[in-house]
């Protein structure tokens, strides 16, 4: 054994930051996958999942070996690859996502999310952190001496990879993945490990082929992985970053801004450079402020819920004047965002804070409230429940209504929609809603005053704006009066993510069926000259 580990302090140590670089790499790996596959519980589920899967085959395998062959050496160069794997991580993580879901796309046929962060999962971050998994046991044979102080020593290693953990869980969330992002947080704790094993390697004198290979291909990974753009093959992006909660890209047009917090598909926020509507279904949630009986849409004081860069509150001030409006949103980057490019009126108070928590820690009450705090399938199921639209309608004035925007229409019996929008009709008494032309958006307006509809008629007769009142002529045109089935989301019980998935994998069905079609009847060939 070398001088370095004689003490033990060494291996505590190694034993420290193994732990604290396997917490931060899945962490690291969430951040990685979600803007392709989203943050769901789901990927959650699959991250920890697989992690737990190499480590415990790491376990095993590093017990064998170290009673097999007890030489520290093969420790360290195992620790030295997990670190140049990690490193290598942002410089082609995300191209073998791409691969693996263009691969998957035309061969899988259901749950297609799960199968596809899954694979990648197994494919980038297994053999890493099963490396980092045969640190414990071989530890724990280099440290022990005697069966005397076996118990100490293992209890001493076990305490210090919980407190790396520790750290591990802290440090990339609220520091460097906000602070320099996930591909930098990678390369950090990359290098720490390979710190690790480099001071090993010299104490050992059999630096001179391993620390200078070694140190080249970190050099390489950091270099050609640094740029951390998840949309690689996007051009002149105005924003690309992340937050504590998101992926945020910003995207600049002749005509428009939007807010994407998913590389492959979605539109969050828009602002129409022109002023004018969307053409999405924050045009149909203009019909709200109509419905509220006694007063005039500017009279109105409205809460949004997810407010997100502001394009309701834009539009609404817009058409609506002096209308009182004021947002709630979690994550503070996008807060900024919408005043530095979606043109957020300064009059607008965004509180930074969970809708839910809000909603529990205020009084106030509003004749509108606009639920938009959907994603995907990353529906926060705190949002989704009975208690939920309880809470909303508690905090709604005399004829005050909710608008809630579900972004997944879904086809089949039992989807989310249904769910979400029997749960409403369990605590509301008028339940309404209309699909979003163009998009998989429904939108669902909830009241217990029954002359909703009838508000919104005669309240449009009033509107000036042209293609405002051809919008809202479309919109009570199209309403529909929900009818229950009987569906029911609660604290409890809301399988929201496993519902949205199902909707996901249905408009994926729909959005390959063309390509599929062709792939089938003239293959690769084929494909490609039809993109």
């Amino acid at each position: 054994m070398t001088n370095i580990l004689k003490n033990k302090v060494y291996l505590y140590l190694t034993e420290f930051f193994a732990g604290m670089s396997v917490m931060a790499v899945e962490l690291g790996a969430s951040r990685l996958l979600a803007p392709y596959f989203s943050s769901s519980q789901i990927v959650w589920t699959i991250i920890i999942g697989t992690i737990m899967i190499a480590m415990a085959l790491g376990n095993i395998y590093g017990g064998r070996s170290a009673d097999k062959n007890p030489d520290p050496g093969k420790l360290y160069v195992r620790i030295l690859i997990a670190a140049l794997w990690i490193a290598a991580i942002p410089a082609v993580g995300k191209y073998i996502i791409i691969a693996i879901s263009a691969l998957l796309i035309f061969s899988v046929n259901s749950n297609f999310l799960i199968i596809a962060a899954f694979a990648a999962c197994m494919v980038i971050f297994v053999f890493p952190l099963f490396l980092l998994g045969t640190v414990t046991p071989s530890l724990a044979k280099y440290s022990v001496g005697s069966l005397e102080d076996s118990g100490r020593i293992v209890g001493n290693l076990g305490a210090f990879n919980t407190v790396g953990s520790i750290i591990g869980t802290f440090v990339p969330t609220f520091v460097t993945i906000p602070a320099v992002g996930t591909s930098v947080t990678f390369l950090i704790f990359s290098g720490i490990l390979l710190v690790l094993a480099i001071l090993y390697f010299v104490s050992a004198g059999c630096w001179k082929k391993r620390v200078p290979a070694a140190a080249a291909c970190f050099l390489l990974c950091s270099v050609s992985g640094f740029s951390g753009s998840f949309a690689f093959w996007e051009k002149d992006l105005a924003y690309e970053g992340e937050s504590v909660y998101n992926y945020l890209q910003v995207k600049e047009s002749s005509r428009s801004v939007i807010l994407s917090t998913n590389v492959l598909f979605g539109v969050q926020s828009i602002y129409m450079k022109n002023q004018g509507l969307t053409g999405m279904y924050y045009d149909y949630a203009m019909a709200a402020p109509l419905m509220v009986e006694g007063k005039a849409p500017q009279e109105c004081q409205g809460l949004i819920l997810g407010m997100g860069t502001g394009t309701y509150a834009v539009q609404c001030k817009k058409y609506y004047g002096g209308m009182a409006l004021e947002g709630v949103e979690i994550d503070e980057k996008i807060t900024k965002l919408a005043r530095e490019y979606f043109y957020l009126p300064e009059d607008v108070p965004v509180l930074t804070y969970d809708g839910r928590a809000f909603l529990n820690a205020v009084d106030k009450k509003y004749d509108v409230i606009m639920v938009d705090a959907y994603q995907d399938i990353t529906i926060p199921f705190q949002m989704s429940s009975f208690e939920f639209f309880s809470l909303v309608k508690a905090h709604l004035k005399e004829n005050g209504v909710m608008i809630v925007n579900m972004n997944m229409r879904g086809s089949r019996e039992g989807n989310i929609n249904q769910y979400l929008a029997d749960t409403i009709s369990q605590v509301f008494g008028h339940v309404y809603t209309v699909e979003v032309a163009g998009s998989t958006n429904r939108e669902l307006f909830a009241s217990d005053n029954g002359s909703m509809l009838a508000c919104l008629e005669e309240s449009r007769q009033r509107i000036e704006d042209q293609d405002l009142y051809a919008m809202m002529e479309k919109v009570a045109g199209s309403l529909e009066p929900y009818e229950q089935k009987g569906y029911l989301l609660t604290d409890d019980k809301a399988p929201v993510e496993l519902l949205g998935m199902q909707v996901i994998d249905d408009i994926i069905k729909d959005e390959v069926a063309y390509y599929k079609g062709i792939y089938e009847r003239e293959g690769i060939k084929g494909l490609l000259e039809g993109f």
